[in-house]
C-alpha cells in the first residue's frame, strides 16, 4: 500500500548523484526526472523514494519536503479517499489532478499536525 517516501533536498543534482549511488547495490536508479522531483527505485511496480526541491520554495528541512504516499489503486480512488480525509477534518494541499502529464496523478492533503501525505496513482 505504501507507494513512495519523498524527502527535500537544497541541490537536486548533487542529490541525484548521491541517491543514485547509495541505492545501486539495490537495483534503485532514477525512474522519473523534472525540474524539482527525481523519483528513484527498480521499477514503476516497487517502492520509490523520491527526492525534491519542496514545492513552497522555502528551505529544505525535516518537515518541508517530507510526505508520505499511499497509492489506492487509481485516479478514482484517489479522488474518493482525498475527498474523505477533507471530509474527517484534514485541509487541502493540492486538489486532485494530473501532476506529470500520462505519469503522475495525486491529490495531497495534510492531517491535523500539519503532516503531509499525498493518494497518488502512476499512469
Amino acid at each position: 500500500m505504501l507507494s513512495y517516501a519523498t524527502i527535500g533536498v537544497t541541490d537536486l543534482e548533487k542529490s541525484e548523484t548521491f541517491y543514485n549511488e547509495l541505492l545501486a547495490p539495490l537495483g534503485a536508479k532514477t525512474l522519473i526526472k523534472n525540474e524539482r522531483i527525481i523519483f528513484f527505485g527498480k521499477s514503476m511496480e516497487e517502492l520509490i523514494l523520491a527526492i525534491c526541491i519542496p514545492y513552497n520554495e522555502k528551505e529544505q528541512n525535516c518537515g518541508n519536503g517530507n510526505m508520505l504516499a499511499i497509492s489506492p489503486g487509481s485516479k478514482e480512488k484517489c479522488d474518493e479517499m482525498y475527498n474523505r480525509a477533507i471530509a474527517l477534518g484534514a485541509t487541502c494541499d493540492g486538489a486532485p489532478g494530473q501532476r506529470i502529464p500520462n505519469v503522475f496523478y495525486g491529490a495531497y492533503f495534510r492531517d491535523f499536525d500539519g503532516n503531509k501525505i499525498v493518494f497518488n496513482h502512476f499512469g
